[in-house]
């Protein structure tokens, strides 16, 4: 039987609920405009998996594992959520992407000045946050997480030009767009449970093994196999070389490869230049390919995971990961 999310929260149902709070709270201010659109950024949270790993990891590096959270963590937990927030309105604003979640984005519904302004000042807040509390360590870990992001995007970009991206490449650029802020949740967790070091380290690196084993499973989604439920060919319409697309050129003729790489440059949202991109990368190997490095990754994370004390949250954390890669959505 396949584990809900509310089952692998449960044993930090108390802490999610009391950060929601604190984070609602937070967003609150006494500027009309700004306060609704913070009222609808909160009210269109996802699946809530970042502070799920700032929490199970902070119980899981300090020594009481069952015991309360300091504040710390909360306040790590929201730093992360504000910087990544502020991270998705400015995305929007670049990609000019009306939809987020399946809801409008702030610049569809109040134009890309404010959306920019919006993004300015949710990374103010957990500036702020941090320096007030002086949890420079957090400020320090996050604003790393927040660097790399940038970078990944613009090397994507860059590379997207050319349609030149070798499997390094690309696990360079999935490392710091997806992977960085994972880790970073994880690394946040340890940090403001009072973690040595060398804990710290530990679990960004577990964090980072888990975000490679996400993204992957993200790039199968495009592909549309029966398991997986969302709009097929997203990826390759905007010409993104994802890791099955990348493997199976790489096993292709030189013929074969140049067509390939001209139905992806010009597919002009063609359903049929789509599909015989799709078809080719299924007929290659490149799922199975990238199936198998998915779960290289998450039994990489698991082993690491597992040299940490036994408790409800360690077992928690090893469902939370299966959930992430047996996901359908």
């Amino acid at each position: 039987m396949t584990v809900t999310l509310d089952q692998i929260q449960a044993p930090i149902a108390a802490e999610m609920e009391e950060f929601e709070k604190k984070f609602r709270a937070s967003m609150q201010t006494k500027q009309l405009l700004l306060d609704k659109i913070m009222g609808y950024i909160v009210k269109r949270k996802g699946k809530q998996i970042r502070p799920m790993f700032v929490f199970f990891t902070a119980k899981i590096s300090g020594t009481e594992p069952e015991g309360p959270l300091p504040e710390a963590t909360f306040r790590g937990a929201a730093l992360i959520e504000l910087l990544h927030t502020a991270t998705l309105v400015h995305d929007d604003v670049v990609d000019e992407s009306n939809y987020r979640r399946g809801f409008f984005s702030i610049n569809a519904l109040w134009k890309n000045k404010i959306a920019v302004l919006v993004g300015d000042y949710l990374l103010s807040k957990g500036l702020l946050l941090s320096l007030e509390n002086d949890d420079y360590a957090l400020l320090k870990i996050v604003s790393n997480a927040v660097k790399e992001l940038s970078e990944g995007e613009l090397l994507q970009i860059e590379k997207a030009r050319r349609l030149d991206i070798t499997e390094d490449v690309y696990f360079d650029i999935i490392r710091q767009k997806t992977a960085s802020l994972i880790a970073s949740c994880c690394a946040v967790g340890a940090s403001s449970a009072g973690a040595d070091l060398g804990t710290v380290e530990r679990a960004r690196l577990f964090g980072e093994k888990v975000g490679m084993a996400f993204q992957i499973k993200d790039d199968l989604f495009d592909f549309g196999t029966a398991e997986i439920g969302k709009p097929v060919g997203i990826d390759i319409k905007e010409k993104k070389m994802t890791l099955p697309l990348i493997y199976a050129l790489q096993q292709a003729d030189w013929l074969t490869k140049r067509r390939v790489i001209f139905n992806v440059k010009n597919n002009e949202g063609r359903k049929d230049r789509v599909q015989q991109v799709i078809d080719f990368v299924k007929q290659s190997g490149g799922l199975d390919y990238a199936i198998r490095t998915m779960e290289r990754y998450r039994d990489e994370a698991l082993d690491i995971l597992r040299t940490f004390p036994a408790s409800s949250s360690r077992t928690s954390l090893e469902q939370l990961i299966n959930y992430t890669i047996e996901r359908e959505k």
